[in-house]
């Protein structure tokens, strides 16, 4: 079976994102917009992952706990898990490594986390948008270690990317790498950078409403399945099938 999967998504708790994007409106959008799959991914946290879960679940979309991070090379990567408690766990380790540096709302943007009827519990303190004081290859080290998966993000892009943060792209115990670009019949190229056969995957990067789902993707997961008895995400179903991926 092919589903449709984003695994890129901010909502109202990244400074970059537009308040109007409570974990209720973003699954309300990617229901009707055919995504059977997806993951919130704020940046350096997960507060917002448990509204996500409620909201996903009432509609019929199965969810994943996401963080995109950002390391200390300034490399933004998807920390993706089955559990909400997981990435509550590595968003916890990750302010921890954060430097000191307060989020300015009128400056740089409002911080939010909201319960599952889009009231606001509270606000995070230090500004998201800075690096942890981790390595890319030890971080991804750590999110195996927790069960998840990690993906490099928009590896092809000018900033905040591995290519140009390193020059290039190296190798690790990545997963996937996500990229702005992919080769394919509507004229586009690709990334134009030596992935070195990794498995690609393209997501939306959505900051606005308008975005969910513009570059989600096909994942074919065949007979496995999705979903584990107790409701979560297989996350071993979704490691198998992204090796299914084009390279």
């Amino acid at each position: 079976m092919v589903i449709r999967a984003d695994f890129h998504l901010h909502s109202c708790l990244s400074p970059c994102g537009d308040l109007s994007m409570s974990p209720r409106t973003v699954a309300s959008l990617l229901s009707a917009r055919g995504v059977a799959l997806a993951a919130l991914t704020d940046h350096n946290t997960a507060l917002n992952v448990p509204a996500f879960f409620a909201a996903c679940r009432a509609e019929g979309i199965a969810p994943l706990a996401g963080i995109e991070a950002q390391t200390a090379e300034e490399c933004h990567a998807l920390c993706l898990f089955a559990e909400c408690e997981t990435a509550l766990l590595l968003g916890e380790e990750l302010y921890a490594l954060m430097p000191p540096v307060m989020n300015i709302p009128e400056k740089t943007g409002d911080q939010v986390y909201v319960d599952e009827n889009d009231d606001i519990l509270g606000e995070v303190d230090k500004y998201l948008v800075t690096s942890a004081d981790i390595a890319l290859e030890s971080l991804a080290a750590r999110v195996h270690e927790l069960g998840g998966l990690f993906i490099p993000a928009h590896v092809d892009r000018p900033a905040f990317s591995m290519t140009s943060q390193l020059g290039f792209i190296v190798a690790g115990p990545w997963d996937a790498l996500e990229t702005v670009r992919m080769k394919g019949t509507d004229g586009e190229s690709g990334p134009g950078i030596d992935t070195l056969g990794y498995p690609l995957i393209t997501s939306s990067d959505a900051h606005y409403p308008e975005h969910v789902a513009r570059r989600s993707f096909d994942l074919d997961i065949q007979k496995d399945p999705l979903l584990l008895p107790d409701g979560r995400v297989n996350i071993e179903t979704v490691r198998a099938a992204l090796l299914r991926r084009p390279r």
